[in-house]
Protein backbone atom coordinates (compact mmCIF):
# COMPACT_ATOMS: atom_id res chain seq x y z
CA UNK A 1 0.00 0.00 0.00
CA UNK A 2 2.74 2.48 0.84
CA UNK A 3 4.19 2.06 -2.66
CA UNK A 4 0.91 3.28 -4.22
CA UNK A 5 0.87 6.37 -2.02
CA UNK A 6 4.40 7.26 -3.05
CA UNK A 7 3.56 6.81 -6.71
CA UNK A 8 0.45 8.96 -6.39
CA UNK A 9 2.45 11.80 -4.83
CA UNK A 10 5.24 11.50 -7.39
CA UNK A 11 2.96 11.49 -10.44
CA UNK A 12 1.69 15.11 -10.04
CA UNK A 13 5.27 16.28 -9.43
CA UNK A 14 6.38 14.48 -12.58
CA UNK A 15 3.69 16.25 -14.59
CA UNK A 16 4.79 19.62 -13.17
CA UNK A 17 8.44 18.86 -14.00
CA UNK A 18 7.53 17.79 -17.55
CA UNK A 19 5.39 20.90 -18.04
CA UNK A 20 8.17 23.09 -16.66
CA UNK A 21 10.67 21.49 -19.02
CA UNK A 22 8.35 21.96 -21.99
CA UNK A 23 7.89 25.63 -21.08
CA UNK A 24 11.65 26.05 -20.70
CA UNK A 25 12.27 24.47 -24.10
CA UNK A 26 9.60 26.65 -25.70
CA UNK A 27 11.17 29.74 -24.13
CA UNK A 28 14.61 28.78 -25.38
CA UNK A 29 13.17 28.13 -28.85
CA UNK A 30 11.50 31.53 -28.78
CA UNK A 31 14.81 33.14 -27.89
CA UNK A 32 13.51 34.45 -24.60
CA UNK A 33 16.02 32.75 -22.30
CA UNK A 34 19.59 33.86 -21.98
CA UNK A 35 22.11 32.28 -19.68
CA UNK A 36 21.50 33.13 -16.05
CA UNK A 37 18.56 35.50 -16.60
CA UNK A 38 14.88 35.29 -15.87
CA UNK A 39 12.80 35.32 -19.01
CA UNK A 40 9.20 36.17 -19.77
CA UNK A 41 7.21 35.40 -22.86
CA UNK A 42 4.13 37.18 -24.14
CA UNK A 43 0.71 35.80 -23.35
CA UNK A 44 0.20 32.25 -24.54
CA UNK A 45 3.41 32.10 -26.59
CA UNK A 46 5.06 29.25 -24.75
CA UNK A 47 1.86 27.31 -24.09
CA UNK A 48 1.26 26.80 -27.80
CA UNK A 49 4.92 26.20 -28.62
CA UNK A 50 5.21 23.57 -25.90
CA UNK A 51 1.96 21.89 -26.89
CA UNK A 52 1.22 21.24 -23.22
CA UNK A 53 -1.60 23.67 -22.58
CA UNK A 54 -4.54 24.77 -24.60
CA UNK A 55 -5.16 28.44 -25.37
CA UNK A 56 -4.20 30.67 -22.48
CA UNK A 57 -6.88 32.65 -20.74
CA UNK A 58 -6.75 35.11 -17.83
CA UNK A 59 -8.49 32.53 -15.67
CA UNK A 60 -5.65 30.09 -16.21
CA UNK A 61 -2.69 32.40 -15.57
CA UNK A 62 0.28 30.23 -14.85
CA UNK A 63 3.74 30.84 -13.52
CA UNK A 64 6.16 27.95 -13.86
CA UNK A 65 9.75 27.58 -12.76
CA UNK A 66 12.12 25.36 -14.66
CA UNK A 67 15.73 25.11 -15.69
CA UNK A 68 17.67 25.43 -18.92
CA UNK A 69 20.03 22.70 -20.09
CA UNK A 70 22.95 24.46 -18.36
CA UNK A 71 21.11 24.46 -15.02
CA UNK A 72 20.13 28.13 -14.91
CA UNK A 73 16.75 28.80 -13.37
CA UNK A 74 14.03 30.42 -15.44
CA UNK A 75 10.59 31.67 -14.55
CA UNK A 76 7.87 31.99 -17.14
CA UNK A 77 4.67 33.92 -16.65
CA UNK A 78 1.99 33.23 -19.23
CA UNK A 79 0.63 36.76 -18.99
CA UNK A 80 3.76 38.86 -18.61
CA UNK A 81 4.32 41.81 -20.90
CA UNK A 82 6.93 41.13 -23.57
CA UNK A 83 10.29 42.79 -22.97
CA UNK A 84 11.22 45.84 -25.06
CA UNK A 85 13.60 44.98 -27.84
CA UNK A 86 16.93 46.73 -28.21
CA UNK A 87 17.69 48.70 -31.38
CA UNK A 88 20.00 45.89 -32.50
CA UNK A 89 17.25 43.29 -32.00
CA UNK A 90 14.79 45.40 -33.97
CA UNK A 91 17.35 45.85 -36.75
CA UNK A 92 17.79 42.09 -36.98
CA UNK A 93 14.08 41.70 -37.61
CA UNK A 94 13.93 44.31 -40.38
CA UNK A 95 14.83 43.57 -43.97
CA UNK A 96 17.84 45.42 -45.39
CA UNK A 97 15.48 47.66 -47.40
CA UNK A 98 13.53 48.54 -44.25
CA UNK A 99 16.76 49.37 -42.44
CA UNK A 100 17.87 51.63 -45.29
CA UNK A 101 14.46 53.35 -45.37
CA UNK A 102 14.69 54.06 -41.64
CA UNK A 103 18.16 55.62 -42.07
CA UNK A 104 17.36 58.00 -44.95
CA UNK A 105 16.53 61.03 -42.80
CA UNK A 106 19.63 60.59 -40.64
CA UNK A 107 21.67 61.19 -43.81
CA UNK A 108 19.65 64.27 -44.74
CA UNK A 109 17.81 62.59 -47.61
CA UNK A 110 14.11 62.67 -48.43
CA UNK A 111 12.13 59.47 -48.85
CA UNK A 112 12.19 60.08 -52.62
CA UNK A 113 15.89 59.15 -52.59
CA UNK A 114 15.03 55.60 -51.56
CA UNK A 115 13.94 54.83 -55.13
CA UNK A 116 17.48 55.46 -56.38
CA UNK A 117 19.13 53.68 -53.47
CA UNK A 118 16.91 50.67 -54.13
CA UNK A 119 17.78 50.67 -57.84
CA UNK A 120 21.50 51.01 -57.06
CA UNK A 121 21.80 48.27 -54.46
CA UNK A 122 19.40 45.93 -56.24
CA UNK A 123 21.71 46.13 -59.23
CA UNK A 124 24.91 45.88 -57.19
CA UNK A 125 24.07 43.09 -54.73
CA UNK A 126 20.35 42.35 -54.70
CA UNK A 127 20.46 43.67 -51.09
CA UNK A 128 22.35 40.52 -50.08
CA UNK A 129 24.76 41.21 -47.19
CA UNK A 130 26.82 38.18 -48.25
CA UNK A 131 27.11 39.13 -51.94
CA UNK A 132 30.65 38.85 -53.27
CA UNK A 133 31.78 39.87 -56.73
CA UNK A 134 33.90 36.96 -58.01
CA UNK A 135 35.96 39.23 -60.26
CA UNK A 136 36.67 42.29 -58.13
CA UNK A 137 36.13 40.91 -54.63
CA UNK A 138 33.61 43.66 -53.79
CA UNK A 139 31.51 42.59 -50.84
CA UNK A 140 28.14 43.16 -49.17
CA UNK A 141 25.08 45.23 -49.94
CA UNK A 142 27.01 48.33 -51.09
CA UNK A 143 29.71 46.20 -52.78
CA UNK A 144 32.58 47.80 -50.90
CA UNK A 145 36.01 47.21 -52.38
CA UNK A 146 37.69 45.88 -50.37
CA UNK A 147 34.90 44.75 -48.08
CA UNK A 148 37.04 45.38 -45.01
CA UNK A 149 36.46 49.14 -45.51
CA UNK A 150 33.08 48.61 -43.90
CA UNK A 151 34.78 47.83 -40.57
CA UNK A 152 34.80 51.60 -40.02
CA UNK A 153 31.00 51.37 -39.57
CA UNK A 154 31.07 48.44 -37.14
CA UNK A 155 32.79 45.19 -36.25
CA UNK A 156 30.14 42.90 -37.77
CA UNK A 157 30.61 44.26 -41.31
CA UNK A 158 30.76 40.76 -42.85
CA UNK A 159 27.29 39.74 -41.67
CA UNK A 160 25.34 42.76 -40.38
CA UNK A 161 23.16 44.44 -42.99
CA UNK A 162 22.75 47.58 -40.85
CA UNK A 163 26.52 48.07 -40.59
CA UNK A 164 26.91 47.63 -44.35
CA UNK A 165 24.05 50.03 -45.08
CA UNK A 166 25.44 52.68 -42.73
CA UNK A 167 28.82 52.44 -44.41
CA UNK A 168 27.28 52.50 -47.91
CA UNK A 169 25.10 55.51 -47.14
CA UNK A 170 28.06 57.40 -45.69
CA UNK A 171 30.09 56.57 -48.82
CA UNK A 172 27.30 57.83 -51.09
CA UNK A 173 26.83 61.01 -49.02
CA UNK A 174 30.54 61.90 -49.12
CA UNK A 175 31.16 60.98 -52.76
CA UNK A 176 27.83 61.64 -54.58
CA UNK A 177 25.75 63.60 -52.00
CA UNK A 178 22.58 61.61 -52.74
CA UNK A 179 21.54 58.16 -53.94
CA UNK A 180 20.32 59.88 -57.12
CA UNK A 181 23.88 61.08 -57.79
CA UNK A 182 25.28 57.60 -57.17
CA UNK A 183 22.63 56.04 -59.42
CA UNK A 184 23.44 58.46 -62.27
CA UNK A 185 27.12 57.57 -61.96
CA UNK A 186 26.22 53.87 -61.99
CA UNK A 187 24.21 54.30 -65.18
CA UNK A 188 26.99 56.22 -66.95
CA UNK A 189 30.06 54.25 -65.83
CA UNK A 190 28.67 50.91 -64.60
CA UNK A 191 29.96 51.43 -61.06
CA UNK A 192 29.67 53.99 -58.29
Amino acid sequence: MSGNRTRNRTFPRLILILASSAFALAAVAAGAVTAGRTATLPSGAHAHAAGVLGPASPASALSVAGATSDGNAIALDAFAQPARLSDAAVARRLSPRQIAWSLLKSHGWTTGQFKYLNLLWTRESGWNPYARNPFSGAYGIPQALPGSKMASAGPAWRTDARTQILWGMHYIKVRYYTPYGAWRHELIYGWY
